[in-house]
């Protein structure tokens, strides 16, 4: 009980701490600068790229694997396929979400 008594005696002797925290505008941190853009812009595009060609490349490891008789190497296709599928369904969201983001920055 005395613990309980010197624990209140103590929350009870402390200074009032306010809550009133500031909340400023946001600013863009950098400045207008065109070198964010630029890497942000081809960081997207190779993204895009990239996963066009994962997409190119395991429609031919679907063919060739078809042809060849090996249903590893079609299954090894079709994944691929469904992956770079959703790597470009995740830079399609991703893409206007930066957009959305640096936009209210800089505003």
């Amino acid at each position: 009980m005395q613990l309980i008594d010197h624990l209140s005696a103590v929350i009870t002797s402390m200074p009032h701490i306010p809550l009133d925290v500031p909340n400023p505008a946001p600013s863009d941190p950098t400045a207008g600068s065109n070198g964010i853009q630029l890497l942000l812009g081809y960081a997207k595009w190779g993204a895009l790229i990239a996963c066009a060609i994962a997409a190119v490349v395991s429609g031919g490891l679907m063919g060739v694997g078809a042809l060849s008789n090996r249903p590893d190497s079609v299954d090894k296709g079709k994944r691929a396929l469904l992956w770079s599928l959703g790597g470009v369904l995740v830079s399609a969201v991703a893409i206007p979400l930066v957009n959305t983001v640096f936009g209210a920055a800089s505003s």
